[in-house]
């Protein structure tokens, strides 16, 4: 037997905007939401049909001073219903910025940050949806 990915944590400042940009960029909802005196500590988002399926959630959770320095984790994106270009130009309007982590410009993928600057890649294969 082997283990499966059921959830991604993300440490942030500001959970609730990296949840409304995941969700854009993953066709994602908001599935659970934990307050503390009125101020979101934790947003959990996912696909549709929640938590358990073949998609992992991705857990959103408030810290006042995130790690610094670079990530050793980090997403990586395949487009499901458009073209590597089509779908670089969805994400850069919703936010996402370029990020440069030492890459040449002959990779077959952008390097991307989301609001927040976690880094995240935008792969050239296309994928089927789930």
């Amino acid at each position: 037997m082997a283990c499966r990915i059921g959830e991604l944590v993300l440490a942030c400042r500001e959970p609730e905007v990296l949840a409304r940009f995941w969700c854009e960029v993953l066709g994602f909802v908001e599935l659970d939401r934990e307050e503390d005196d009125g101020a979101t500590v934790m947003v959990e988002i996912g696909p549709p049909e929640g938590w358990g399926g073949p998609q992992p959630t991705i857990i959103l959770a408030r810290r006042d001073a995130p790690e610094t320095g670079r990530s050793r984790l980090h997403i990586d994106l395949n487009a499901t219903d458009r073209d590597q270009a089509d779908e670089l130009e969805r994400l850069l309007e919703l936010g996402a910025r370029p990020a440069d982590v030492g890459q040449t410009g002959d990779e077959g993928w952008h390097v991307l940050s989301d609001p927040e600057g976690n880094v995240f890649c935008l792969l050239e294969a296309r994928l089927e949806p789930v």
